[in-house]
């Protein structure tokens, strides 16, 4: 969003970091038509970004960056987000998994300082980890969403090639099927089978963020 993204473009190093805001949930791919897609309007900024055209006429070759991270806020909402464009990279752009370029930045939950000192936690195991090593007077901050950093705070800990924790968006050998299996499950026009999905594995959930 605007807000998150002014605070990247502001942090980023512009010698090889760009950014692209995107403004509002993309358009869920997997029950629009390709004309409906192309004319989006998260989706085709998106397209003519990376700039190696789409579905059957994709070009890896002519893809502008090798490294596509995906950077949205650590709740529900950003990870429908998150997952709405990887089922536009695995439907549209397959190439660009396969090939190792997509990843998810990992941004922090918490900030943990006391004043002098400045500590990030990606979990509340981590937080708790972290408490315990810092003095009782040490303040503890959520973060609600990437527009509550500032462009230091943003750099530091989510964009900066030495600091930052990216996780690489990967398909197992012979795990294809599988996986067009869940997307058309989760993402796909039939309901009952996403109501299964649900039932079955909400008795896993141990974090629910609501």
């Amino acid at each position: 969003g605007d807000s998150a993204g002014g605070s990247a473009k502001q942090g980023r190093d512009r010698r090889f970091q760009a950014i692209l805001p995107m403004r509002g949930k993309l358009r869920n791919v997997e029950t629009a038509r390709l004309d409906k897609i192309l004319s989006s309007d998260n989706v085709k900024p998106l397209i003519i970004a990376l700039g190696g055209g789409i579905g059957e006429t994709f070009d890896l070759a002519k893809l502008r960056y090798h490294r596509i991270i995906i950077m949205t806020d650590a709740d529900v909402d950003g990870a429908h987000i998150r997952t709405l464009l990887l089922t536009f990279f695995f439907r549209h752009m397959p190439q660009v998994i396969n090939e190792g370029y997509l990843y998810i930045a990992q941004p922090p939950l918490y900030r943990i300082s006391t004043g002098k000192v400045t500590r990030y936690a990606q979990s509340e195991e981590e937080r708790d980890r972290i408490l315990k090593e810092m003095p009782k007077s040490a303040s503890v901050q959520r973060f609600k969403g990437l527009g509550e950093m500032n462009a230091d705070q943003l750099w530091e800990t989510t964009m900066n090639p030495e600091t930052r924790t990216l996780l690489r968006v990967t398909i197992e050998d012979g795990a294809e099927a599988e996986a067009d299996e869940i997307f058309t499950k989760l993402m796909g026009e039939r309901v009952e089978p996403r109501k299964e999905f649900i039932k079955t594995e909400a008795r896993k959930v141990r974090n629910l963020d609501i």
